[in-house]
């Protein structure tokens, strides 16, 4: 983390690092090739699709912010905003979460939270295909760790398990610093009454904690086709907390030093042939050495 300047990672990155780890490395050495991988028309419609979705029961409201804590206060009051909403049992639609996880603090945001006919407590993530068909186990499996991650988060979140000080000093964030007008004024237009980033975060922290929200109930990947714009299927996402944590504890120990980064097994060296690294993956080059060694070696040997 200390390498390339993270304060924090992302779901997301952590759900690309499950994918190919490598891939993940060399996206942060070389960003130019990242930014130019979402130009690609299949991501830029899955934004538009993610976008859609969220305006159709909410609106987007222009604010003017001048600091890092203004920007992290939006966050906060677009919280504040949806909580009560979800205890009415309204549907919200991309909900921020974020947590300290084995030492490491982690953000994203839940595409939907809705409760269904049981009452249970649902979260729903919502996946854009090329390909009108349901996605490989591969990719299945890496959409159900994201969805169990953000379980992890939001169930933290309402337990009360994150605290002030896991905000404040992970993201290095400035606790007496002035939030902007703009800010205090739609803060002010929801019910919430703060002059200082700290007195915002103390409101959230205190609303999630106190709320009657539950921890998630259950998990739902949503499929859906970005051509003919219409659902693929559904699939309910298995919960393991254990299994789960275990694996987060493996991908966190690259970030925090203790090992080195980890290519894709040769069963999985299919998933280089769509790497925009392959040609430059020094993991992959020396796989294919190793197995050239393997093959002359068996044909000494006949």
């Amino acid at each position: 983390m200390q390498r390339f300047l993270k304060r924090h990672l992302s779901v997301t990155l952590l759900c690309d690092q499950s994918w190919c780890e490598m891939k993940t490395v060399y996206s942060l050495l070389k960003p130019y090739l990242k930014r130019k991988d979402l130009q690609r028309t299949e991501v830029q419609i899955g934004k538009e699709i993610h976008l859609s979705r969220e305006l159709e029961i909410q609106d987007t409201v222009p604010i003017d912010i001048r600091t890092r804590e203004d920007a992290e206060a939006i966050k906060l009051l677009n919280m504040l905003h949806m909580i009560p909403r979800l205890e009415a049992g309204e549907c919200v639609r991309e909900f921020p979460v974020f947590g300290v996880q084995e030492g490491v603090f982690v953000m994203g945001v839940i595409d939907e939270l809705m409760y269904n006919q049981k009452g249970e407590l649902v979260l729903n993530e919502l996946k854009t295909r090329k390909h009108n068909s349901m996605p490989s186990s591969a990719q299945d499996k890496v959409n159900c760790f994201q969805a169990g991650l953000y379980k992890l988060l939001f169930d933290g979140l309402v337990r009360g398990e994150v605290k002030k000080d896991h905000v404040l000093n992970h993201l290095k964030l400035r606790s007496t610093q002035v939030l902007g007008a703009r800010v205090q004024a739609h803060a002010k237009s929801i019910g919430v009454q703060v002059t200082t980033f700290e007195e915002m975060l103390d409101a959230l922290l205190i609303t999630v904690s106190c709320s009657d929200l539950p921890c998630v109930d259950l998990l739902q990947l949503e499929y859906y086709h970005q051509g003919s714009s219409g659902p693929i299927g559904n699939r309910v996402a298995p919960f393991d907390e254990a299994q789960l944590r275990a694996e987060l504890q493996g991908y966190l120990a690259y970030w925090t030093g203790q090992r080195e980064p980890k290519g894709v097994d040769i069963e999985e060296a299919w998933k280089c042939r769509s790497c925009l690294y392959e040609r430059t993956c020094e993991w992959r080059k020396n796989r294919l050495q190793v197995s050239d060694q393997q093959t002359a070696h068996a044909s000494s040997c006949s």
